[in-house]
């Protein structure tokens, strides 16, 4: 097989934008274009000011600006695109299903079939196709048989090539990955198609960490990475609740497990829960996979990690309901945070729209300050989350929503601080300043365990903390 020297990746997001800004620069002598249909993000991937990229990494900007225009393109030009390139990189969306057969757990594949429909249609020459969307098991499948059907007679090989990066360290994880995790079949053209992939990454990714695995093990390795990451999450959610009855600390305890070398430190931080476009939807997909599988005791104990997510943010609202003297109605709560954590604009499955959710109606004020989601962003949150009450519901919940540009003003005259998102920020306020011009008493809900709660107890805050 020839060298690879045109690679096109559909989808222009927080997988797609990252990953090929990375490969471009690591690999100058491959042409790198980055298509979608939404010419806003493309405008906004191309726009000089680099603070302006629609994808919040700490340095992509970096990154992008070293290739952008020279071997990296955005661009909504799909099907030139798609004809030029040797590789083409599938990393759509693939949301939960919220209608029909596996409605909330199941992935949705249509923007996926869609995009093989494309390349079907438009190829003139064989392609190599590589999954890089989160996708169900055997998708790869359906996308040969698209392929095959539509693709008059061309050769088109499917591999399997799943991102493991955490938003907020993306930048860092791809050019220093544990592992890149590459799938195919197991004939000549699957292999060679394997090579062609592993001496793209081998530019800067030492080879023995790069894994071959049939497609059907490197998509399922990806659920299975994710749906044990979030299970050691709600695993230690869960003592929380304990602690918090016993007079335990859980990030003594936590500590102390974590010393023990079979379980290790990581992922052992309580909080008001996990978020992301990932831990979640993985985990429900698995749970629809077993189930369809006829594996009901497995789907059970997988969907009990997403039951332990919700409860948990359940909890962290109630507390402060219960903590105000059982009602917040006409009561300003201050949140600090709205991204599912810090060095992201990402807020999907955020704990911070379910908590302000729940707060809301119970007629509570909600004052948001985050230094990078934007208000638009915020109030399109709470739309999804309030849309099924109906149009005047809506409006009166979003009547009772403030975003600020200033986390002070976003404090001033509050009853209540909720810390959402661990940015580093929130440990440097001010906090004697915020207690000043909080109304007393005051009451700070650390969701996140970031504070000195100590320092700020002895300024004269009521302070509520995780497993505390």
């Amino acid at each position: 097989m020839k060298k690879i020297t045109n690679i096109c990746c559909i989808g222009a997001g927080y997988v797609g934008g990252p990953t090929m800004a990375v490969i471009a620069q690591q690999c100058p002598h491959i042409k790198v274009t980055v298509v979608d249909i939404n010419a806003d993000r493309i405008a906004a991937w191309n726009d000089p000011d680099l603070n302006k990229l629609p994808v919040y990494e700490p340095g992509l900007s970096e990154v992008v600006a070293d290739a952008r225009n020279r071997n990296l393109f955005f661009s909504t030009a799909i099907e030139k695109a798609i004809t030029d390139a040797q590789m083409i990189f599938m990393a759509v969306n693939t949301p939960t299903k919220t209608f029909g057969l596996g409605k909330g757990m199941a992935a949705d594949l249509k923007y996926v079939e869609l995009c093989a429909r494309q390349i079907a249609a438009v190829a003139t020459e064989d392609k190599i196709v590589v999954e890089k969307s989160t996708l169900p098991v055997r998708t790869a499948e359906s996308i040969k048989t698209i392929l095959k059907s539509e693709g008059k007679g061309l050769k088109f090989t499917v591999l399997s090539n799943p991102e493991f990066l955490a938003e907020g360290t993306a930048v860092e994880d791809l050019f220093k990955s544990d592992r890149v995790l590459i799938g195919g079949d197991e004939d000549e053209d699957g292999q060679e198609a394997i090579q062609a992939l592993v001496d793209i990454y081998a530019n800067w990714i030492p080879r023995e960490k790069i894994l071959t695995t049939r497609v059907w093990s490197s998509e399922l390795s990806k659920l299975t990475a994710n749906a044990f990451l979030a299970q050691r999450i709600s695993s230690v959610n869960a003592i929380s609740a304990l602690c918090e009855k016993t007079g335990a600390d859980v990030d003594e305890v936590a500590k102390a497990i974590g010393m023990d070398t079979r379980i290790g430190p990581k992922f052992l931080k309580a909080s008001v829960g996990f978020g992301g476009s990932c831990f979640q939807k993985d985990i429900l997909n698995l749970v629809y996979l077993c189930r369809h599988f006829n594996l009901p005791e497995v789907a059970g104990y997988w969907e009990q990690v997403v039951k332990i997510n919700d409860y948990q943010k359940h909890r962290f609202a109630k507390q402060i309901i219960e903590t105000l003297f059982n009602t917040v109605s006409g009561k300003k709560i201050a949140f600090l945070g709205w991204a599912f954590k810090k060095d992201t604009n990402d807020t999907r499955e955020s704990a911070a729209i379910f908590v302000a959710k729940e707060l809301l109606d119970d007629k509570a004020e909600i004052h948001v300050y985050d230094p990078k989601v934007t208000k638009e962003r915020i109030i399109n949150d709470l739309k999804t989350v309030c849309h099924e009450e109906g149009n005047d519901a809506t409006g009166n919940l979003l009547s009772q929503v403030h975003v600020h540009t200033n986390a002070y003003s976003a404090i001033t005259s509050a009853h209540a601080v909720a810390v959402l998102t661990e940015w580093d920020e929130f440990k440097d306020y001010d906090w004697q300043r915020i207690y000043e011009g909080m109304l007393k008493p005051a009451f700070v809900f650390d969701g996140r365990n970031i504070l000195d709660r100590k320092k700020i107890s002895e300024i004269g805050f009521i302070v509520r903390a995780i497993g505390k």
